[in-house]
């Protein structure tokens, strides 16, 4: 059983200890700046990560495409997206600004965003 008592160290149940410090030395503690967050960067759109994406409008990029083998069926959840198929090779790119998560893949004249995760990217 407890009893309703804390026995503690004989320093801790001193009067001394149990008055609180003098206000002086709250006060001379400096406060700490806040950070305000911000969502999204002032000034540059962001519609790729908002999932507009018209995959028509879409050019890739002067260089850094690359080639990847889909690892997994994948049904595209909408129009933005690309429908994928097991051991089909795309083209993939990513665009600035887009989810790192996923890539805007090619095959022939039909291009979509699709998940990294698909993907075994190649060379």
């Amino acid at each position: 059983r407890f009893s309703g008592t804390f026995v503690g160290n004989a320093e801790s149940t001193s009067p001394a200890a149990a008055t609180s410090p003098p206000a002086v030395g709250a006060a001379t503690v400096p406060a700490v700046p806040t950070i305000p967050v911000v969502p999204t960067v002032v000034g540059v759109p962001n519609t790729v990560a908002e999932g507009v994406l018209n995959p028509n409008e879409v050019k890739p990029p002067a260089s850094g495409t690359r080639k990847a083998r889909v690892l997994y069926d994948y049904e595209a959840a909408d129009s933005s997206e690309l429908a994928l198929l097991a051991d089909e090779m795309i083209t993939v790119y990513s665009l600035p600004g887009m989810d790192p998560d996923w890539l805007i893949g090619e095959r022939g004249n039909q291009k979509g965003k699709v998940p990294v995760t698909y993907l075994e990217l190649l060379s």
